[in-house]
């Protein structure tokens, strides 16, 4: 998420960077209720000064016999105006914070500007492509024929664009998880991590799955609870809301 202040400070720097994404925020309308917000909270701790004030007054008038019925009913309404103030700072700080949630990081400036995967720019090439005498046959086609992917079975269990590995197949899938984690836990020091497989709303938020995604989310609605499209939201939130120590970094898992 980036911060308001450096909002404020780089207007035209994320306009553009939106527009570069493709994406529409209104950045003006963001500024606007920040702008808002900080109102709100000047007049609120205005007010709230105020009635502590007069609130230590009404011991000194009582002690002298002085009717506090007058001050009493002032410092209602005050309180009123405060609830009512509160409310409104809420109202604008939630506002807030949902724009700032779909507003995307500033991207490098050697990153290419476009919209989808034809704008793309080549920057390594390693090898050259095999040239054949045939036409050869697709990973799919050669899988079906091997009997190790069976599209078809799978659309019918659940939809297009599912497959179902089956004996080597299978076996493969298992065999390149287990040589990854494997590599990584054995070789280079990290520690695996078997994460949940549902997560909490704060924890897809804070990964930024939410809010711009929900609606691609699987979400079990009594509990509010959401499938993890991969172990990066889990780990990512395993020290989350903690203070780590120096001497503790880095911390390397693997899931």
């Amino acid at each position: 998420m980036l911060d308001l202040k450096f909002i404020r400070e780089n207007v035209d720097l994320v306009k553009k960077s939106i527009k570069n994404r493709g994406m529409e925020v209104d950045i003006d309308r963001l500024l606007a209720i920040d702008d808002r917000r900080r109102t709100i909270q000047k007049q609120l701790d205005e007010l709230r000064h105020k009635h502590k004030q007069e609130n230590k007054e009404i011991p000194e008038l009582r002690k002298r016999g002085e009717d506090v019925s007058r001050k009493i009913e002032e410092l209602k309404k005050l309180s009123q105006q405060i609830d009512s103030l509160e409310k409104q700072l809420r109202d604008a700080q939630e506002e807030s914070k949902q724009m700032l949630l779909i507003i995307p990081n500033i991207p490098h400036e050697s990153v290419p500007v476009g919209l989808d995967a034809s704008y793309n720019e080549i920057v390594k090439e390693w090898g050259k492509p095999p040239v054949f005498d045939f036409k050869p046959l697709t990973h799919i086609e050669i899988g079906e024929h091997l009997d190790i992917l069976d599209f078809q079975r799978a659309s019918r269990m659940t939809g297009s664009n599912f497959v179902l590995f089956k004996g080597a197949g299978a076996r493969l899938v298992r065999a390149l998880i287990n040589f990854m984690l494997d590599l990584h836990t054995q070789k280079h020091g990290y520690k695996e991590i078997w994460p949940p497989l549902l997560v909490n709303r704060k924890s897809m938020t804070g990964t930024g799955q939410l809010p711009k995604l929900e609606e691609d989310m699987y979400r079990l609605k009594d509990d509010d609870y959401f499938l993890i499209p991969t172990a990066e939201v889990p780990v990512t939130n395993i020290h989350r809301e903690e203070i780590l120590e120096e001497d503790q970094l880095p911390i390397y898992y693997t899931a």
